[in-house]
């Protein structure tokens, strides 16, 4: 991990507006399995009006609740790189049925940067649908609305929602880092924020975004907005989670708190953001194992620290397997051991032989514990 540079940030000032939300419980366990109907392109067309659950209750946002939210991975045709919206429904139920608290769309799993408006809309669709179809009502939808520009960002927010999202994760811009003002970032998210439809969650995502790394007073600063909800830390620095998951009353597991995520953005340091006051990771490894990453927070939670350690220990390195293999490591690693998968959009690259070998035994570990659950 880079160093950090990220200043000391005071509690002081932060308003109690989520002090009257509550966490609302987890779905029944009595649903139905994974959906057995196919999904085709007809039922999830551009001229898709609503979904199932924006019809009864409209503009109204299911809770976040603390745990384990999957930042999905989009699938194509290994042929045409067409989207494979059968595949997109079957894995959304398969995370759902594992117990994590929800899913996102379009973030860097997804491959939103690789994605039209209307691609987006169609996976977004897809996965709420599936949802409801399987039993997963009250399971949130967060989206990924990155662009460079305020304007985009806001339509990619309302889109969003018109598809069923609930919440929307938003990375700052950076094609103009050079040209920005000290405030920039600021007015970014407070005009994203005035404009949005649904709440906001800040992504903090240096490496995708020439460096921009958010400090923990900025994100604090944020947070006093009515519509910015929580933040994805996916920098990795821990001692910025702990400074803003204290500043915010953050959400956990164990306590509502003021309503704040502060969620971490790795598999990898899952432990690290509970014991520091987070409220649970949004982490593309819960791709390949949702099983584990759901059983170690539960094992924290027991108070069982010393099993705990240990399955942070293998989920740790399978991580350092996703990480360096990027999204085509993790969709070779779905193929490998689940049958489904494919691979990542053009220009990126399809895995070599050695690539695959690679693959295969960085993720063996994990997945031996993943299908032991």
């Amino acid at each position: 991990m880079s160093p950090h540079n990220d200043a000391p940030s005071s509690p002081n000032g932060y308003s109690q507006r989520f002090s009257n939300l509550s966490i609302a419980p987890r779905s029944p366990s009595n649903r139905p399995s994974a959906a057995s109907s196919l999904y085709s392109h007809e039922q999830y067309s551009d001229s898709f009006e609503s979904t199932s659950a924006s019809s009864t209750d409209e503009m109204m946002h299911r809770p976040l609740v603390p745990g384990v939210f999957v930042p999905t991975v989009a699938f194509f045709d290994r042929v045409t790189e067409d989207l494979d919206v059968a595949t997109t429904a079957q894995h959304a139920v398969r995370l759902a049925e594992a117990g994590v608290s929800g899913l996102t769309t379009q973030g860097s799993n997804g491959e939103a940067v690789h994605l039209t408006h209307n691609e987006r809309k169609v996976v977004t669709k897809t996965t709420r649908r599936a949802l409801d179809d399987a039993g997963f009502h009250h399971m949130p939808l967060i989206v990924g609305c990155g662009a460079q520009s305020t304007r985009e960002t806001i339509e990619l927010c309302r889109e969003a929602q018109q598809c069923g999202g609930d919440y929307a994760l938003v990375l700052p811009p950076s094609y103009y880092k050079p040209m920005f003002k000290s405030d920039s970032l600021i007015e970014f998210f407070e005009d994203v924020a005035d404009g949005s439809p649904m709440p906001i969650l800040i992504y903090n995502y240096p490496a995708a975004v020439s460096g921009v790394d958010m400090d923990s007073d900025a994100i604090i600063k944020l947070a006093k907005h009515p519509n910015i909800v929580g933040c994805k830390l996916t920098c990795g620095n821990t001692g910025k989670l702990n400074r803003i998951a204290a500043a915010t009353q953050a959400s956990t597991p164990a306590d509502a708190g003021s309503g704040f995520m502060c969620m971490g953005g790795s598999a990898d340091f899952t432990l690290q953001t509970l014991i520091g006051g987070g409220s649970g990771t949004v982490g593309g490894l819960a791709n390949i194992a949702p099983k584990a990453c759901v059983k170690l927070i539960n094992l924290y939670m027991s108070g069982n620290l010393k099993e705990a350690k240990k399955m942070q220990a293998i989920v740790a390195r399978g991580d350092w397997a996703a990480i360096t293999g990027g999204i085509v490591g993790t969709k070779n690693a779905l193929e490998t051991y689940f049958g489904y998968g494919g691979y990542a959009r053009k220009p990126l690259p399809r895995p070599t032989k050695e690539d695959v070998a690679t693959y295969t035994q960085g993720f063996k570990e994990l997945v031996a514990l993943e299908k032991s659950l």
